[in-house]
C-alpha cells in the first residue's frame, strides 16, 4: 500500500535470479529509519522502519522488522487517514518469511490480516482462510526491502525474483532506473540508486497500481532514504529525516 508500481521504461531484463542467501547484511538489530510524510508543499504524517529485537517462529530464529506508518491528509473538503503496521518475521540464516502481519486502518475502516508462512510445506494461510501456495523461499512486503538492500542492483538493469510469499504473484520485478543525489539527515550529499519494484498484487505494499520508487544509497549501507507512492489523489512522498544505528544481530 505504501508502496505501489506501474511500468514507466523498457529495460533489457536479466536472468530471473536464483534463491539467494544474503551476506553481510547493512542493518541489525536496533537500526530505526524515521520519515516525514510530504504531499506536494505539506506535511502529511510520519513513517519508521525498525529492525526489533530478534524472535522465534515455530523454533526457528528470526528478524523481526517492522513498518509503521500514520498519513494524514486534510485540504478544504478532501481528507484522507491512513494507519498501518506491519510486522515480519524472516529467518536469521536462510532470511525467509515464516510470519507477516497487517494491520491497516484507511478512513475509519479497519482491516487486519495475519499470514502464517510454511515454506518446507509449500503453503500459507491468512487468518482462517484455506491455505495457499507459497514460493520456495518466501518474502512479504517487508522483509523484501530488507531483502533488496543486500541484493545485487547494477544500474540499467531488470532483476527479477521468484520469491514474493503468494507465489501466483511471482516474479517481483525491480527495475534500477537511475542514480540521483539526494541529501542525509546530517546534510551531506549521497549518491542513491532509484528502484522500481513490481509485484502484481492489487493494494498491495508493490502493487501495479500506483507508481511508487524507492531511492537507496549506492554504497555498502544501502539506506531506504525515500519512498513515494501514487494514489488516484496525488502523490505521498516519505523522507528519511533521523537514522538510528543498530547494535548488533541477536
Amino acid at each position: 500500500m505504501l508502496l505501489g508500481l506501474a511500468l514507466l521504461m523498457q529495460l533489457t531484463p536479466a536472468a530471473l535470479e536464483p534463491q539467494t542467501k544474503l551476506s553481510a547484511l547493512p542493518f541489525g538489530v536496533g537500526e530505526v529509519l524515521e520519515y516525514q510524510g510530504k504531499f506536494g508543499f505539506l506535511t502529511a504524517g510520519s513513517a519508521t522502519l525498525s529492525v526489533l529485537p530478534s524472535d522465534t517462529v515455530r523454533g526457528v530464529p528470526s528478524w523481526k522488522f517492522s513498518l509503521t506508518s500514520g498519513i494524514n491528509i486534510n485540504v478544504g473538503i478532501f481528507k484522507f487517514a491512513n494507519s498501518t503496521t506491519l510486522l515480519s518475521w524472516t529467518g536469521l540464516e536462510d532470511f525467509i518469511s515464516r510470519r507477516f502481519t497487517k494491520r491497516m486502518e484507511e478512513n475509519g475502516k479497519l482491516r487486519q490480516e495475519d499470514f502464517r508462512i510454511y515454506p518446507d510445506s509449500g503453503f500459507f494461510r491468512r487468518n482462517a482462510d484455506p491455505p495457499k501456495p507459497t514460493s520456495k523461499a518466501p518474502l512479504d512486503d517487508v522483509a523484501f526491502i530488507y531483502f533488496m538492500r543486500s541484493a545485487t542492483l547494477e544500474l540499467k538493469r531488470t532483476y527479477q525474483y521468484d520469491r514474493y510469499y503468494r507465489s501466483e504473484k511471482n516474479p517481483v520485478t525491480v527495475e534500477v532506473l537511475k542514480r540521483e543525489e539526494l541529501t542525509m539527515p546530517d546534510g551531506t550529499k549521497v549518491k542513491c540508486l532509484v528502484l522500481h519494484p513490481i509485484v502484481d498484487e492489487a493494494n498491495g505494499m508493490f502493487s501495479k497500481t500506483s507508481d511508487a520508487r524507492l531511492w537507496l544509497t549506492d554504497d555498502a549501507r544501502r539506506i531506504p532514504m525515500r519512498i513515494e507512492t501514487t494514489y488516484n489523489f496525488g502523490t505521498i512522498a516519505l523522507v528519511l529525516k533521523k537514522i538510528t544505528l543498530s547494535h548488533g544481530a541477536g
